[in-house]
């Protein structure tokens, strides 16, 4: 083979390689209620302690995921909650692959919301179900709302499960996470 058509070979290869990986995109979390590390609105805050919100879950919608994904969990998690271990707002998980988006207020238990299969764990409020912000006056918490592409269709745990043991059942099956962070504080 000539040099110069082995040359435009791979050169040809290359492009198409280089233009593979730039159109597959990156595993992505986004919500219509806010955007990255932006303040979280009213509609998503605790009501009770205090709070004087909505305790809505937002509407999240996610793409990008790795092949081979076949659930996903999501946890919203609160770093900054001064128990020394964050704070557990909310766990969903078994969500089925082929499930993209969870509508608004989808963690409250009764509105058949949720996607099929899916269960929600057990929270540091005491329940399982969506648990907003509600930091302590004066304070500005940093809120992480987390979603895992997983490669099995289903974890072995149930509603009575917390945030640590949802993050121990899953651990060896992550193939791909999302983050999606807002603050809120009184």
């Amino acid at each position: 083979m000539p040099k110069k058509l082995i040359i435009s070979t791979l050169v040809a290869v290359a492009l198409a390689i280089s233009g593979l990986l730039a159109a597959a995109s990156p595993f992505t979390l986004r919500s219509a209620q806010f955007s990255e590390g932006k303040n979280l609105p009213l509609s998503m805050v605790y009501r009770g302690y205090g709070c004087t919100g909505n305790n809505i879950s937002p509407e999240l919608n996610w793409s990008g995921e790795p092949a081979g994904t076949k659930s996903y969990a999501i946890t919203f998690f609160d770093p900054d909650a001064s128990t020394g271990v964050g704070w557990w707002h909310w766990t969903i998980f078994n969500i089925p692959g082929n499930v993209h988006k969870l509508a608004a207020n989808v963690g409250k238990p009764g509105t058949n919301l949720a996607p099929s299969g899916s269960k929600q764990g057990y929270t540091d409020y005491g329940n399982s179900e969506y648990g907003g912000p509600c930091p302590p006056p004066g304070d500005s918490h940093g809120y992480v709302f987390t979603i895992y592409a997983l490669n099995v269709n289903s974890l072995p745990i149930g509603s009575e499960a917390t945030g640590a043991m949802l993050n121990v059942s899953m651990k060896e099956h992550i193939l791909a996470k999302a983050t999606l962070k807002g603050r809120y504080g009184q």
